[in-house]
């Protein structure tokens, strides 16, 4: 392959150089198509285990498995070109042991190809973290309100109500910027702690539910794009697909009905011989 025709995707290093400097842009994907038209603006796209609920229909984040996510992050790897792709670590794939973290890491990575994998950093996750840098799988922390913690927390709570829960989030922050994580996601949180973060550590954040003066900024793609009638405050719909999709299906079924589908332009006629 020559080296004009070798795609220089986004890297970590390039991504924490980006510390303080022009905002990060990142959405989720789930599979090949969306991957690709979200490729060319994007600085990194997440595989999140926002899939188990927005894809799979899941209540929440816990059921996700370890295959599901090596299954999506396959997909959305086929369709990215430019885009640094990372993928999250599911419920119950890291939290045991740092060991277990690097199988279950290592494993994401060996079979999707993706730069990095993602994890819901508590205080305790900081050995985790640093074990798993050490042994060349980067990671992404993410604190504050931690989706995969909905069991104990009683549900999708923003954090920073108390001074107490706002220096556990401080804790959880620079914890893991102290054990390696390149970058880390902050989400749900009080706009002033969101700030207080991104100046505590040496890393970028990327918020979601934050304040515009994190790093960079994500949203889940079908929450962005209004494929649901309800979607967190922190979205800003820039799309109605549900209604695209609504009216597009309702049109094709009076057609199919009307017997005007398939019509001239769609039906195959083939000459005969002889």
């Amino acid at each position: 392959m020559s080296a004009q025709a070798r795609v220089q995707r986004t890297t970590t290093a390039t991504l924490k150089a980006r510390k303080g400097g022009e905002p990060i842009v990142s959405l989720t994907a789930y599979d090949a198509p969306t991957a690709a038209l979200l490729d060319p603006h994007c600085d990194f796209l997440l595989v999140g285990d926002s899939v188990g609920m927005v894809v799979h229909g899941l209540p929440s984040t816990v059921g996700v498995t370890l295959d599901m996510m090596i299954m999506h992050g396959q997909a959305v790897m086929r369709g990215a070109k430019n885009a640094m792709v990372i993928v999250d670590l599911p419920f119950g794939s890291y939290e045991a042991s740092p060991q277990l973290a690097f199988e279950s890491a290592s494993r994401v990575m060996q079979e999707t190809g993706c730069a990095a994998v993602k994890i819901e950093s508590g205080v305790y996750a900081a050995d985790t973290v640093r074990f798993l840098v050490e042994r060349s799988i980067p990671v992404m922390a993410h604190v504050g309100l931690r989706p995969q913690a909905v069991n104990v927390d009683g549900g999708f709570k923003a954090k920073g109500r108390s001074e107490k829960e706002r220096e556990k989030v401080l804790a959880e922050a620079r914890s893991a910027d102290e054990a390696g994580a390149f970058a880390m996601v902050v989400e749900g949180v009080d706009e002033a702690l969101a700030e207080e973060v991104t100046q505590a550590v040496s890393v970028p954040t990327i918020g979601i539910g934050a304040s515009a003066a994190c790093d960079g900024q994500i949203l889940v793609t079908p929450d962005m794009l209004g494929q649901f009638d309800w979607a967190p405050k922190f979205v800003r719909r820039y799309a109605d697909l549900k209604a695209v999709f609504g009216e597009a299906a309702a049109r094709y079924a009076a057609d199919v009905r009307a017997r005007t589908f398939p019509g001239d332009a769609e039906v195959y006629r083939v000459k005969r011989e002889g």
